[in-house]
């Protein structure tokens, strides 16, 4: 089959939206398929709606996986006339995430119209089904496939949680692109309430995505003297990123929405609680006062109790980073779930 993957800018792009897109484009030519990746240029969101002007799909595929990403600049194309199925990747909606609500109002109307313009969906979970299916009256053909979260391999041991549960100060990673979304403000307004000599924090991920925000967050830690004890490692990957994971105790991302949360699996590999909203799919992966903590976004006081709490009793920490490592070990491995895409993708 020949397969056409639409993406804005680099497969290559860390993120997990991301890295799903490039593990199913892995697979399926592993499989034998033909996929061919069709770019566009990032841009702002204006700009994105301007392709609809002058962008015509590509010709001679059996089928085209567009990532929802790219909705704003794909309407016009997908309406016009086509000689092959259109399939959505959907990671989560724009208009999903938290903002002024006249603002999502819009993003709502041109999400519709994209997804109404689509032959059937791929979601990475059940709450972007959901998310989906409430924002439109959908009888179009799709499959839920997990992402893959196994790509630093078996779980550790529960002896070496056991073991660095009683090192301290207590480690926490915050692993994401530094981007509003992400939540990294409330974690740093949750240590304000700890002592320096109880934390470290290190922040994974890239510091140029929203270059305005992270100028906010860098402020934010010189005025508040953060700096001894909150490092920015910009993005990082194998083996320097391994050694982190391994290091932490537990990990926090407070999005204020996660399509699913890829970071929060990838962290129970390592046996690391994880601390996450109750805003979209991270509910799928966390379970509340067993593998880790759901809070509501932005609540920096209730986050903070909980750090620490597992700061001052470190057997709490212990029952938590064991229960995380259960929930890796019982998640579907990537080759189950992108086995399920191709045979959808056939399906047509």
């Amino acid at each position: 089959m020949k397969i056409g993957f639409l993406i804005y800018g680099s497969l290559d792009t860390l993120s997990g939206g991301y890295y799903y897109d490039r593990k199913l484009v892995e697979y399926l030519r592993a499989c034998g398929d033909t996929v061919e990746i069709i770019s566009l240029p990032w841009r702002n969101y204006t700009a994105h709606l301007s392709d609809n002007f002058h962008f015509k799909l590509p010709k001679g595929l059996d089928v085209l996986i567009q990532d929802e990403l790219n909705h704003p600049s794909l309407i016009a194309a997908n309406i016009g006339k086509r000689e092959y199925p259109v399939i959505s990747l959907v990671h989560h909606l724009r208009c999903s995430e938290w903002r002024p609500k006249w603002q999502n109002y819009f993003y709502q109307a041109v999400e519709k119209k994209y997804l109404q313009s689509v032959d059937g969906f791929i979601f990475n979970s059940e709450t972007t089904k959901a998310a989906v299916n409430g924002l439109m009256i959908n009888e179009k053909p799709s499959s839920v496939a997990y992402p893959p979260t196994d790509r630093f391999g078996s779980a550790i041991s529960e002896d070496e949680i056991k073991l660095r549960a009683k090192k301290n100060p207590l480690r926490i990673l915050f692993l994401g692109n530094v981007i509003e979304r992400k939540g990294l403000h409330t974690l740093l307004n949750a240590l304000l309430y700890l002592s320096p000599s109880d934390v470290i924090l290190d922040v994974v991920g890239s510091l140029s995505f929203e270059s305005a925000y992270t100028k906010q967050i860098e402020s934010f830690i010189e005025a508040n003297n953060l700096s001894s004890f909150v490092f920015l490692h910009n993005s990082l990957n194998h083996t320097p990123l391994q050694n982190l994971l391994k290091q932490a105790h537990l990990l926090v991302v407070p999005s204020s929405y996660e399509g699913f949360g890829i970071v929060y699996l990838e962290g129970m590999c390592f046996g690391l609680p994880a601390i996450g909203t109750t805003a979209g799919a991270a509910g799928e992966i966390i379970e509340d006062n067993s593998s880790g903590y759901l809070i509501q976004p932005n609540d920096s006081d209730t986050l903070a109790k909980h750090l620490k709490a597992l700061n001052d009793d470190r057997e709490l920490l212990i029952q938590l980073s064991v229960n995380a490592r259960k929930r890796y070990v019982q998640q579907p491995k990537w080759e189950e779930s992108a086995g399920k895409i191709r045979k959808f993708l056939y399906s047509f």
